[in-house]
């Protein structure tokens, strides 16, 4: 039993270990030197504990634990996000939304034209969508780093305006680049970012060399109102009361599969929702996509960048790169046609 216990607590010291030693390195206010200092014998620390607990020294090893993780988790906690910071221009407001009624308005809907990573025209406007004319929901994936990685973009199509896309982003600083290593540790607070997909999708796509992957999901109506409605509920709580983004429990694709669970609390979690770039083939399997195709003929047909160029304002973007992307709805309709 002493063996199993030992073994068990080896194995939640080590990672807490490397868990409290990047906290400190990333989070304590000291230069590199000092926090490196402290980081290393906070680890160091923790090793002996472990060794201590192989030696039957188990009350030692806990008054070595209890009160570094106490000070360790005292400290954590006195750091809160903030909606006040200066602020990258891409990320200076985050969304705010009211339903009234079948009528949905949205502030700071961010509509930039942009020509380079650091050259664009900044326009953060108020739109109003008449949710009796809510179409569907699409979802974009932008690959930025192999094929595991990637963008979670979900755009709402309306039949009588432009279709209105949601990106839960990090919000980053002046000065600051994202790391996934640093968004453990408190680093970047959460950001509900209402574009338009000239601005959103098209940035990834042309200015970034994103791989952008379109596919338009499969999904009633009361469904995709309900989730619209949670993408309001969650940018109203954003903006209220900040939040810290995290690289695995609060990103773009676990923030989606949360609202979906709170839909549908039979939506199981699964290993592609931590890898984002995986998830063309749970869509599939959960029968959110077309399956009149193959699936490696629905990714190939998905990328939107053959199509995404244009010049500004490109009133056309939005339908440009829908075109030849399997439609589910659109589908639907003609096998109805074809069985009359």
């Amino acid at each position: 039993m002493r063996l199993i216990l030992n073994v068990l607590l080896t194995l939640l010291l080590l990672p807490a270990a490397v868990w409290g030693g990047g906290a400190v390195w990333y989070r304590l206010p000291l230069g590199a030197a000092g926090r490196g200092a402290v980081a290393g014998l906070f680890v160091a620390a923790m090793l002996l504990a472990i060794v201590l607990l192989w030696r039957r020294r188990a009350l030692l090893a806990g008054a070595l634990i209890v009160p570094l993780w106490a000070v360790l988790l005292g400290w954590w906690g006195t750091i809160l996000p903030s909606n006040d910071r200066d602020w990258q221009p891409e990320v200076a407001h985050v969304a705010r939304a009211a339903i009234d009624g079948d009528v949905l308005t949205v502030e700071n809907v961010r509509n930039f034209d942009w020509r380079s990573a650091s050259d664009f025209d900044q326009r953060w406007e108020t739109r109003r969508y008449n949710l009796n004319q809510l179409r569907g929901a699409d979802l974009f994936l932008s690959y930025w780093a192999g094929e595991n990685v990637a963008h979670a973009i979900v755009s709402f199509d309306f039949a009588d305006s432009v279709p209105l896309a949601f990106s839960i982003e990090i919000r980053k600083e002046m000065g600051e680049s994202y790391s996934s290593t640093t968004g453990f540790f408190k680093s970047y607070e959460l950001a509900v970012i209402a574009a338009d997909e000239r601005d959103v999708v098209k940035v990834r796509s042309t200015v970034r060399g994103e791989d952008v992957r379109l596919f338009r999901l499969d999904m009633q109506p009361e469904t995709v109102r309900g989730l619209l409605g949670q993408y309001v509920e969650l940018a109203n709580d954003v903006s209220a009361t900040p939040r810290w983004y995290n690289t695995i429990t609060a990103n773009c694709t676990t923030m989606i599969f949360g609202m979906a669970r709170r839909m549908d609390p039979r939506i199981r979690m699964d290993w592609r929702i931590l890898l984002p770039g995986r998830l063309p083939a749970f869509l599939r399997e959960h029968e959110f996509v077309s399956r009149d195709v193959p699936l490696e003929e629905l990714v190939a047909l998905g990328r939107i960048g053959p199509r995404a160029a244009g010049p500004p304002p490109d009133p056309g973007f939005s339908a440009r790169i829908r075109e030849g992307v399997p439609d589910p709805a659109a589908q639907e309709i003609r096998r109805g046609t074809e069985t009359e």
